[in-house]
């Protein structure tokens, strides 16, 4: 019997082994991996370029801690502030670290404006962590019971209504920043639209607001642009990484820019593990391979070719709701609750998982070539179909 804590409800299988974007359990069958680790394993399994830099960097040094400079460090700082055209990077481990990083951030930014009790504005139906922090400003109540008291300091607006959150404007003159995710990943894979984006940055301007992005899951090439922000062009303040950035090691960043700048000094936050050299190896390698392999535009055109080859397939099938997304992050709304599908999928060889009860999820691999993600589409829309129609 196991002594592993009870706290995921995990199909019976166990993985021995990936190839690209396939997996292999105990008895030798193999699976398409449409999930990728749930976004994290941007280059697919066993990677040759990943491999070799993990391998070697593992047989020079593996961690040191920040007391002392890392020069890894240094150079993956440097790859993430020239994509993103920001500034600082903190290095933890983790994505509710990142984002556990950005809420002390906004609350340092707000006492040194004289707000006593700063607020953030976030969105219902967001997931930032499940830290104390972190799980207060995510909009899943479910995901909150039983943890009561929660941290106060958080105002919650539904998702992409700018309207809502003018009206605290002129009511709230505590609240120093506002947190979303740019596509919803736990939330159903909802998509914040260009035009509501750039609203939201002149209004964070206008206002003196810390505008804060947390591109945990979209981040990364996943949408066909390294961050989901830079779709519209509105750089944040704030941004925070993990998941995709060292393709399956532990990783997480909180980057600043602009009004966040400069906020933290020596002894306001650290990180034991943060940023040390084996995961920033692993993170200088996925940088490259994304750029050298053209990853990102092979995002866009297999997402795209998902997307509509799913369309067609399910265009004649009550109970398909919407097929969505950007690039390789991918929700398939059903109406009805589908949870069940993902043990049926991993029985008939797909990896994928339900979110927001209702929303069948695609997070494959920026490896995934035109020929697998025909397969996908052809594994995938006979089981949606025989779902809907016969539950």
């Amino acid at each position: 019997m196991s002594h592993v804590m009870n706290t995921y409800a995990r199909l019976p299988v166990a993985f021995t082994h990936g190839e690209g974007v396939w997996m292999y359990d105990e008895t030798g069958k193999r699976y398409l991996d449409a999930l990728s680790g749930i976004a994290v394993n941007t280059l697919g399994h066993n990677h040759p370029r990943l491999v070799k830099a993990i391998a070697e960097q593992a047989g020079r040094l593996i961690h040191t801690s920040n007391l002392y400079r890392i020069p890894l460090q240094e150079q993956l700082s440097d790859r993430i502030a020239e994509t993103a055209g920001m500034d600082e990077v903190f290095f933890c481990n983790s994505g509710c670290e990142a984002n556990e990083a950005a809420i002390k951030l906004a609350r340092m930014y707000g006492h040194k404006k004289g707000v006593e009790l700063p607020h953030v504005i976030v969105m219902e139906s967001a997931f930032h962590g499940r830290t104390m922090a972190t799980l207060s400003a995510t909009g899943n109540r479910k995901a909150q019971a039983g943890f009561e008291p929660l941290v106060q300091g958080f105002l919650r607006v539904p998702y992409k209504d700018i309207g809502a959150i003018r009206k605290i404007a002129e009511h709230d003159h505590s609240v120093v920043a506002v947190m979303l995710e740019m596509i919803q990943g736990e939330g159903g894979v909802n998509v914040a639209d260009e035009a509501f984006q750039r609203e939201l940055r002149a209004l964070c301007d206008e206002k003196g607001w810390l505008m804060i992005c947390d591109e945990v899951q979209c981040g990364m090439g996943r949408t066909g642009k390294w961050y989901g922000w830079q779709h519209a062009g509105t750089r944040p303040d704030v941004m925070t990484l993990a998941k995709g950035l060292a393709s399956g090691v532990p990783i997480g960043a909180c980057v600043t820019s602009g009004l966040a700048k400069g906020l933290f000094g020596p002894g306001n936050h650290g990180s034991t593990f943060g940023g040390n050299p084996l995961a920033c190896a692993a993170g200088i390698a996925t940088f490259d391979t994304i750029v050298d392999d053209g990853l990102m535009d092979n995002a866009v055109a297999i997402g795209e070719q998902i997307r509509k080859g799913l369309a067609e397939a399910l265009k004649d099938v009550t109970g398909v709701v919407d097929i969505r997304g950007r690039g390789l992050m991918i929700g398939v709304e059903l109406d009805r609750p589908c949870g069940a599908l993902m043990a049926r999928a991993a029985g008939q060889g797909l990896l994928l998982s339900v979110t927001a009860e209702r929303v069948v999820r695609l997070l494959p691999a920026l490896t995934f070539s035109a020929e697998e993600a025909k397969t996908l589409v052809s594994m995938l829309a006979p089981m949606i179909r025989d779902f809907l129609a016969n539950g």
